[in-house]
């Protein structure tokens, strides 16, 4: 009778045991994970190409999949060259500015 309720019980734990296993939400990196993989099987994507395309998928937090992420440097550089370019500035003047700007923090 004690085996029995001993066994039933073990079986109970293991059971709970998985079923919150089964429930646990994704990480945001496993999130990620999982929607490079449909879009690539979903392209149909397979060896290097595959490979290739989820590296870059996984690399690329901040965009979206296929398309580059920029590092803060590169930010940069392209909102200073969009206010020389508003302002018109050419030659030295540019250069000047572009100088400035990039060497601003912040």
């Amino acid at each position: 009778m004690k085996i029995m309720l001993l066994v039933t019980l073990l079986f109970g734990l293991v059971f709970v045991t998985a079923l919150s296993a089964a429930e646990k939400t994704l990480t945001p990196q496993q999130q990620r994970m999982s929607l490079c993989n449909q879009q690539a099987t979903a392209q149909t994507l397979s060896g290097d190409a595959r490979k290739r395309y989820m590296s870059d998928c996984l690399k690329n937090t901040k965009t979206e999949p296929g398309q580059k992420s920029l590092s803060p440097q590169q930010q940069k550089m392209r909102e200073c060259n969009a206010q020389a370019t508003q302002q018109s500035l050419k030659g030295e003047d540019r250069s000047k500015f572009m100088s400035g700007c990039l060497k601003k923090t912040g």
